[in-house]
């Protein structure tokens, strides 16, 4: 049997999504005194404390499916947004919303627009569709060229995706060029407005938060695997006009989020606290590796997410580099797939991870730079 006929050719074309090393990998691999994990853009702080407890109660109901609406975190999320309930849809992860957003609204033909170097996992789940995507470069200063994304409308796209914060550069679209950018794409045109690292920016004075710029035709992303600090347990939410969710409602799986990420969820909304000091350590951090940055002269692009990307010379000093950290028990995440082949994505972790980065950098500064 001819197993390969049996694939469609945009499957056997599609570059999967592929995530960073794990601690235990590297703990296997190389032995290091420490590891820093700073690839994955996960909240290093850890987790609100109130997490502990939602899993214990949640646990004694794991025998039954979970509630498929997620009634409760679904409406704590509607009062929060001051929105309708129906209004907003719960997945597993802010990812999964993009792939039941592939699923029910694109037909064949139709494309999609986005920039060049964005978050990998919407390029995949277009992909699995079939999907063409247009990719608007970015500037020279690592944003999103707005003109260019309207312009690339014009020709009949189906839909729009923005990350802002972006993922992996940490840059953002200001104000007037949001509000430009939605004006400027036909309503008829779908636009995703991923928000996954909202809370590190919305207290950025010219920071657009999507709620203030809703249309019909937008579809806002949310996460709790950033800031929250609960990755592993995949929780995301949509929020968009009603007759949206009623039809995305149609394609999503039906029992997810999971009984336990649901509960954590909903405890952790209340722990204003936690959210705070995550997002103050983290602007602790990119303030502090700025600084090392501009003491030992490398380059790089200013931040308003959790991470902040490196700037190397060409792809073979970026791979160099991040192996050599690598072998310190530093994990970094290279952003080759994101289209920027010399450069390094770095999650701001605790203060002794940033140091550790700091220490292994110049441990192996002088075979790297020589």
């Amino acid at each position: 049997m001819n197993i390969d006929s049996l694939i469609p050719e945009n499957i056997k074309h599609l570059k999967p999504y592929v995530a960073g090393k794990t601690i235990a990998e590297v703990m296997e691999a190389y032995k290091p005194i420490r590891i820093s994990k700073l690839a994955s853009n996960e909240n290093r702080m850890g987790f609100s404390p109130a997490a502990a407890d939602a899993i214990a109660e949640a646990s004694k109901y794991i025998q039954d499916y979970p509630d498929p609406v997620s009634q409760k975190l679904r409406k704590k999320l509607a009062e929060l947004h001051a929105v309708s309930d129906r209004e907003v849809m719960i997945t597993a992860g802010s990812e999964s919303m993009i792939s039941v957003i592939c699923r029910t609204f694109f037909k064949t033909n139709e494309y999609a627009v986005t920039a060049d170097a964005t978050f990998v996992g919407f390029y995949v789940q277009a992909g699995v569709r079939g999907v063409e995507v247009k990719r608007v470069p970015i500037t020279q200063g690592y944003k999103f060229d707005v003109d260019g994304i309207i312009d690339a409308t014009k020709q009949g796209a189906k839909l729009v995706y923005i990350a802002n914060p972006n993922n992996p550069t940490g840059t953002y679209i200001p104000k007037a060029d949001y509000a430009k950018l939605i004006d400027g794409i036909p309503e008829d045109v779908l636009i995703i407005a991923d928000e996954a690292y909202y809370e590190y920016a919305g207290e950025i004075e010219d920071y657009p938060k999507a709620m203030d710029y809703r249309r019909d035709n937008v579809i806002i992303l949310r996460t709790f695997s950033k800031a929250y600090g609960l990755a592993g347990l995949r929780v995301g939410y949509g929020i968009a006009h009603p007759d949206l969710i009623t039809q995305m409602a149609k394609t999503r799986l039906t029992f997810e989020p999971t009984t336990l990420a649901q509960a954590v969820a909903f405890a952790a909304l209340d722990d204003s606290e936690f959210i705070k000091k995550s997002v103050e350590r983290v602007a602790e951090g990119r303030e502090q590796l700025y600084r090392f940055f501009n003491e030992h002269g490398v380059k790089y692009v200013k931040s308003i997410s959790n991470s902040v990307l490196m700037i190397c010379d060409d792809e073979e000093s970026a791979i160099r580099f991040t192996q050599n950290m690598l072998e310190q028990g530093v994990i970094l995440r290279r952003t080759q797939a994101f289209g920027l082949p010399n450069c390094i994505r770095i999650t701001i972790g605790k203060e002794e991870d940033m140091q550790h980065f700091e220490q292994s950098f110049l441990n192996i500064a002088e075979e790297i730079y020589s």
